[in-house]
């Protein structure tokens, strides 16, 4: 008898945590999927690769990787374990083979998001709150973008420039969901990501967080990509 996808693990970007997959993952739950969410440390890549492929080794049967901003770059590197079967990029890096976070949208303008990050300690940084309010969730409720500023998980700054061994995306099938108002990555290396993934596509008209802004359409695009790998 086929079977669909029933487990997805959802990885977390930079300046954020599991919980910004708050609104998504009852979403999933209704459709009979279970969600996970990691907890990176976003101490290094092979750190948070590590946090994912801990979780994706917990789960009985193949696994839908979906990862934001970030995240998409862990996905790309723990997308290699052999119990996942997908990825879906959320407003996310797709870096190649031998590149770096840095090198994938390195030929594309700043975006306002990337003043509003600073030092935050020894060798990490994080998001102001002011940068958190107007460019990475600048279509949240105030209240709401406060709490993703309050509980986002300060980066380590040498995440961006650790290289992916393999990018997953080359051997295995691909969704990406874009921000078509992204104050924090272009959009537009996001059009472009998608295109040269081969991506199925979903354009959103939102900030940085399509997920806590437009949970249905994301977790609705999620659950999709699940039902359409059968086993």
């Amino acid at each position: 008898m086929a079977t669909f996808i029933k487990n997805v693990v959802l990885v977390h970007g930079a300046f954020a945590d599991g919980s910004s997959w708050a609104k998504v993952i009852p979403r999933l739950t209704a459709r009979g999927i279970k969600a996970v969410a990691v907890q990176n440390p976003l101490s290094s890549l092979v750190d948070d690769v590590e946090a994912t492929v801990r979780v994706i080794e917990m789960q009985e049967g193949p696994v839908l990787l979906a990862g934001h901003s970030w995240g998409g770059g862990v996905i790309t590197e723990a997308g290699n374990h052999p119990q996942v079967a997908g990825l879906v990029y959320i407003a996310a890096g797709t870096p190649d083979s031998g590149k770096s976070f840095n090198d994938w949208w390195d030929d594309y303008p700043p975006m306002p998001g990337a003043a509003e990050i600073e030092p935050y300690g020894e060798d990490y940084v994080a998001m102001t709150r002011e940068g958190v309010r107007k460019y990475f969730a600048g279509d949240l409720p105030e209240q709401e973008a406060d709490v993703v500023y309050a509980t986002q998980g300060p980066l380590a700054v040498r995440c961006f420039d650790d290289l992916i061994t393999t990018a997953a995306w080359r051997a295995k099938p691909s969704w990406y969901v874009i921000g078509e108002n992204d104050q924090t990555i272009p959009p537009k290396v996001q059009r472009d990501s998608a295109q040269k993934l081969g991506a199925k596509t979903l354009s959103l008209p939102t900030s940085h967080v399509p997920m806590l802004s437009r949970p249905d359409a994301v977790a609705d695009f999620i659950a999709e990509a699940a039902s359409s790998m059968v086993f």
